[in-house]
């Protein structure tokens, strides 16, 4: 009984770092994934450097953005969640 009293407090680190550390980065993640996953073709998005545009092609890893000066080729990743949902919020 006196070992477990000496490890309660590590084991209770290790559930708090895990609750509010872990568990939220893997919740974001596969919601970031699902997102662009579900990606199509006439989407309006906004990219993590703040390039705003409408999706005109689609590939396996890469997308093509319309923008106003032009198209982009830019990796999937690179489509923030929280603006693209703020952006289809406001419309």
């Amino acid at each position: 009984m006196g070992q477990l009293s000496q490890f309660a407090p590590f084991l209770l680190m290790f559930v708090v770092i895990y609750f509010f550390m872990i568990r939220p980065q893997q919740k974001r993640a596969k919601n970031e994934k699902e997102f662009e996953s579900n990606l199509k073709v006439g989407d309006k998005i906004v990219t993590k450097s703040g390039f705003h545009g409408k999706i005109a092609e689609l590939a396996e890893t890469t997308v093509v953005i319309e923008t106003m000066s032009g198209k982009l080729k830019l990796e999937r990743s690179a489509i923030s969640l929280e603006l693209s949902a703020a952006l289809n919020k406001k419309a």
